[in-house]
């Protein structure tokens, strides 16, 4: 399935569709550039959840996991696998998938570590845009489904109608 997200704060709008549809066991994968807006799809995600801390980058600890202001509901485990060197560095993380919703930024590399199965949300910015510009230009988002994903990449489909382009 590939989207375009048109602003920043469309981003972000979209990551709370997606965390509003998420599921204990459910792994989404993060991809792109510096600045392409992965952070802020994961902050929206987090809002969904209503989370007892607001999400933000992982990027110096790893992982964080957010307990949910509702304990009996799952948390959210957001991850930068971006230090990481093997898949073992990130196996080594003991993140219960099953009994979590997981967040992994830079993991795609690595995410069989993780689970079976997972998507991955790929995030283009424009092309020449550099990651030190603040830029609110829109995004080309690309969703994949990695091995039995059940139904995650159809709820995370229906949640992101209002900003389909095509199905792939």
């Amino acid at each position: 399935m590939n989207l375009v997200i048109p602003t920043s704060a469309d981003m972000e709008r979209w990551g709370e569709l997606c965390g509003a549809v998420a599921r204990a066991g459910d792994l989404l994968v993060l991809t792109g550039d510096l600045g392409a807006g992965k952070t802020t799809f994961a902050r929206g995600f987090g809002e969904a959840l209503n989370l007892e801390t607001p999400v933000a980058s992982p990027t110096f600890i790893v992982a964080r996991t957010h307990p949910r202001q509702q304990p009996e509901l799952p948390a959210l485990v957001h991850l930068d696998a971006y230090r990481l060197g093997s898949a073992a560095e990130l196996d080594e993380l003991d993140i219960d998938v099953e009994n979590s919703i997981v967040l992994a930024e830079w993991a795609a590399p690595y995410a069989h570590a993780l689970a079976p199965s997972w998507v991955e949300i790929t995030i283009s910015r424009p092309e020449g845009d550099s990651p030190d510009v603040e830029s609110d230009e829109p995004r080309e988002v690309t969703l994949s489904g990695h091995g039995e994903h059940g139904d995650l990449l159809d709820r995370l489909s229906k949640a992101s109608e209002g900003f389909h382009v095509s199905r792939g």
